[in-house]
């Protein structure tokens, strides 16, 4: 594995194959993926930490989802990629989705985990107070963050039974820099749906039952707008699907990437 700083941001390549370009969510990092390397093996992946988040500066421009599509597009035009599997958590399944209608030829199929379409209305002023909260009290903010996330956006049995799981959750946001994890906040606020009906290439859509950023029935009514999609939905499951499943998310993206 090799780690390049491409167009601003921190990109890690590894492997070789048929390309997979990876996009984590909100309090996300590169780090998202490791449970799913397994199921990548013979593929070459990219896995980006997005602007502001990881080992990625925000920069000075503004931060927005559409920010955020070009950088994406960016690093791969820089590494020759085209007709990728696109892999996206939460806010990253946004940007997937806007790459996949605007940057049609980089896209092969995608699969969404904790997958949304955007913020629902009533989301929107509680994910700007977040950015507040981490913007005014630093690392001690993110810390309450953190548990705060823990306890909303993972399952009862992950808290119960997978202590390494809520770890890295924490791990993944505690680690976050205030300001940049604040501007990520506030492009995920501000984000609009992509036009879901050009979207023809397959897509997979896995969340949890208890996951509360991407419920099941919201999942289901994206993949109603979608040409080609199916959802999976785990059970006892919150929002950090790789963390809390990551074996049964393995099999699920090794069985559509076999698809004929």
């Amino acid at each position: 594995m090799s780690t390049h700083y491409i167009a601003g941001v921190a990109v890690e390549v590894e492997g070789t194959g048929a390309p997979v370009v990876c996009i984590h969510g909100l309090g996300g990092t590169t780090n998202t993926w490791v449970p799913l390397m397994r199921a990548l093996r013979d593929r070459l992946v990219i896995r980006i930490d997005l602007p502001g988040s990881g080992r990625s500066p925000a920069g000075v421009d503004a931060l927005n989802i559409e920010r955020m599509v070009e950088v994406v597009a960016q690093v791969c035009r820089q590494l020759d990629i085209s007709g990728a599997v696109f892999l996206g958590h939460s806010m990253g399944s946004i940007v997937c989705q806007h790459i996949a209608v605007r940057h049609p030829s980089l896209v092969k199929a995608l699969a969404l985990f904790g997958p949304l379409v955007c913020p629902p209305e009533p989301a929107r002023p509680n994910i700007r107070a977040r950015a507040d909260k981490a913007r005014g009290g630093g690392a001690v903010a993110m810390q309450e963050i953190a548990n705060a996330i823990v306890q909303g956006a993972t399952s009862a049995l992950t808290r119960e039974v997978l202590p390494v799981a809520v770890a890295m959750v924490r791990e993944s946001l505690m680690r976050q820099d205030a300001v940049g994890y604040a501007r990520s906040c506030e492009a995920l606020a501000d984000a609009q749906s992509a036009a879901l009906e050009d979207i023809a290439v397959p897509v997979l859509l896995v969340t949890g039952d208890e996951d509360g950023v991407a419920p099941p029935a919201a999942v289901r009514e994206m993949a109603r707008r979608l040409p080609n999609a199916r959802v999976e939905v785990f059970n006892r499951c919150g929002h950090w699907t790789t963390f809390e499943r990551p074996v049964e998310c393995a099999e699920q993206l090794e069985a559509f990437l076999r698809r004929p």
